[in-house]
């Protein structure tokens, strides 16, 4: 073959491979922008499944609470009105005492019913074996314990029973139970919020109705005492102490209008896990609906960045005054 003909057969072939590299290249990239958007839509998909069986699962803590039928299973007359079931829970003879007249558990790192001032106000409402409660405290509670360490929140617990039925042995009272014999009887309120931590932690919580597993008292007290609780404290929580209150107490919680859910299929019912930030409802439809995360829902709500969590002297700029819109941040 002549000399230039060689020449042009090699730069022929150095130009085909250019171009081979090119393509490839490019699809790469286009295979990368594809899986890049696929993974977006799963992700927003997930969001929606999260949102839609917290609503079911919530659904059915307000059915069971409210009977078609004014006598309760006993008998006795079952509350008609809001106002009825908030005198029928204060009026249960064994109570605790550090509960609010609403039922919650208000703390701060100063202590329980002891808030800071010029902090935003977290309520949170959960039922220890519900998976919506669940998935959303994984999401939250690192975030909740940085800024009750940091003095950035209060925080008040509602502990709820509903879904007794969806476990052998009443898993629902009896994790309550525990919670509400925690704050009686243990004055550090870190404690509690590490044992929720911990019994909603996705190795501990039990699965649900047919593949629920039985959890003992003795793995329960285990996570009390992870958290912090005395053995002498942790041993005696599962007396089931509190029940007849906490049953009341979900009657009550579940008539609240205020924690009626304000948009869905569901709009109209309360439902778990929910929130309110300072006495204001916070719409868990729309967080999905938005494709956000509850914990970053929250920190706009109230106003504060990630990257100030946890930062003593920094407080979320809502005070106790009202929530930012999770949409805009106004």
């Amino acid at each position: 073959m002549p000399q230039n003909d060689k020449r042009n057969a090699k730069r022929r072939t150095r130009a085909e491979r250019r171009a081979e590299e090119e393509a490839r290249l490019k699809e790469q990239a286009a295979q990368a922008e594809h899986e890049r958007k696929q993974q977006t839509l799963i992700g927003a998909i997930v969001v929606l499944v999260v949102v839609a069986l917290v609503a079911v699962i919530g659904v059915t803590v307000y059915r069971n609470t409210h009977p078609s039928s004014t006598s309760t299973s006993s008998g006795s007359a079952s509350p008609t009105s809001v106002a009825a079931a908030k005198k029928a829970m204060n009026a249960v003879k064994t109570k605790p005492s550090k509960a609010n007249s609403t039922g919650g558990f208000l703390f701060s790192k100063n202590g329980y019913n002891k808030t800071i001032s010029d902090a935003p106000t977290i309520a949170l409402y959960m039922d220890p074996i519900c998976p919506g409660c669940g998935s959303m405290h994984r999401q939250i509670d690192s975030t909740l314990a940085s800024m009750f360490d940091a003095g950035q929140v209060n925080l008040e617990f509602h502990l709820m029973t509903s879904r007794d039925a969806s476990s052998s042995d009443n898993y629902s009272s009896r994790a309550a139970n525990a919670a509400v014999y925690i704050v009686e009887h243990d004055d550090n309120p870190e404690h509690l919020l590490k044992y929720i931590e911990n019994i909603y932690d996705e190795d501990f919580q039990p699965d649900e109705a047919d593949s629920y597993v039985p959890v003992s008292n003795k793995k329960l007290q285990e996570q009390a005492e992870k958290a912090g609780v005395s053995t002498a404290v942790a041993s005696k929580a599962f007396s089931n102490t509190y029940t007849a209150w906490l049953k009341a107490s979900d009657t009550y919680t579940s008539m609240r209008p205020e924690l009626e859910n304000v948009s869905g299929n569901y709009a109209g019912y309360m439902t778990t896990p929910t929130v309110t930030i300072n006495g204001t409802y916070l719409d868990l439809v729309k967080v999905g609906q938005y494709n956000m995360s509850i914990k970053d829902a929250i920190l706009t709500s109230i106003g504060l960045k990630e990257s100030q969590v946890g930062k003593s002297g920094v407080m979320p700029s809502i005070g106790s005054g009202k929530p930012k819109a999770i949409d805009t941040g106004k």
